[in-house]
C-alpha cells in the first residue's frame, strides 16, 4: 500500500507543479488553428506514440460541437505501412519528418510528445515543421530535452519519472480537449463558415471552374 500511495502523492505534486500559462498557450494554439482550418499533425515513439494516437483521436472527436468546424488532425503514429517503409528504407530518424514533408503547410500545427524530450526522429520533424513555418507545440518531462528548446510552445512535466510523465502527458490531453470544447462553445463562428452557411441558405453556389478542353 505505501508504494501506492507514494506514487499516486508524486502525480498529484507533479500536475500542482504544471506550467499553467504554457498550457493555457497550448489551448490558444489549437483554438487558432481549428479556427482558421489549420492541419494538427502528432507524434512521438513508444508509450508517447500511443499518447498521440489518443490525443489526435479526442481532437477529432472529442471536440465536436454542431455547427461548428472541426479539428483537421493527423496522428503520424498511425500508418504503420508508411512508419516501417521509411525506417527501413531511409532511417528510423526519418519516420516522421519524411511523413510531414508531404503534408505539412505554413501555419498548421505539430504536436510532439517525448518523455526525454530528446527522440532523434521528433526532433527532426520539428525542425522541418519550423522550417515550413507550422507552429509547434512540444509535451516532454525531466528537464525539457532539446525539445523545449526547439518549439514555439514547450510543456514540461517537472517529472523523473518516465511513467508518471506519461500520466500526466495524456491528463494534459483531455484537459486541452475539454476546455477547446467549452471555449469553442462559447465564441462565434469563424466569418468563411457564416458565410458558406448563410449562401447556402440563400441557395448561392460556389463557382467552379470548368478545365479548358483539350484537343489532342
Amino acid at each position: 500500500m505505501d508504494s501506492i500511495r507514494r506514487y499516486l502523492a508524486e502525480v498529484r505534486c507533479t500536475l500542482d507543479a504544471l506550467p499553467l500559462e504554457h498550457i493555457q498557450d497550448v489551448v490558444d494554439v489549437l483554438l487558432s488553428a481549428n479556427y482558421v482550418g489549420s492541419t494538427v499533425f502528432t507524434l512521438g515513439n513508444g508509450g508517447s506514440a500511443s499518447t498521440a494516437s489518443h490525443f489526435a483521436c479526442d481532437l477529432a472527436k472529442g471536440t465536436v460541437i454542431p455547427g461548428r468546424p472541426r479539428f483537421r488532425v493527423v496522428a503520424l503514429t498511425d500508418n504503420l505501412p508508411l512508419m516501417t517503409a521509411w525506417s527501413n528504407d531511409g532511417a528510423y530518424e526519418d519516420m516522421f519528418a519524411e511523413q510531414l514533408t508531404g503534408l505539412i503547410g505554413r501555419g498548421d500545427v505539430v504536436v510532439a510528445f517525448s518523455g526525454s524530450g530528446n527522440s532523434a526522429n521528433v526532433l527532426q520533424a520539428v525542425e522541418l515543421a519550423r522550417r515550413m513555418g507550422a507552429i509547434t507545440i512540444g509535451f516532454s518531462g525531466f528537464a525539457g530535452g532539446r525539445l523545449s528548446t526547439l518549439v514555439d510552445v514547450p510543456v514540461v512535466v517537472p517529472c523523473d519519472c518516465m511513467e508518471q510523465i506519461e500520466d500526466v502527458h495524456l491528463t494534459l490531453c483531455h484537459l486541452t480537449c475539454t476546455v477547446l470544447r467549452e471555449q469553442m462553445r462559447q465564441i462565434e463562428p469563424p466569418v468563411w463558415q457564416v458565410l458558406e452557411t448563410t449562401g447556402r441558405q440563400s441557395g448561392w453556389q460556389p463557382v467552379v471552374a470548368t478545365p479548358p478542353s483539350v484537343t489532342l
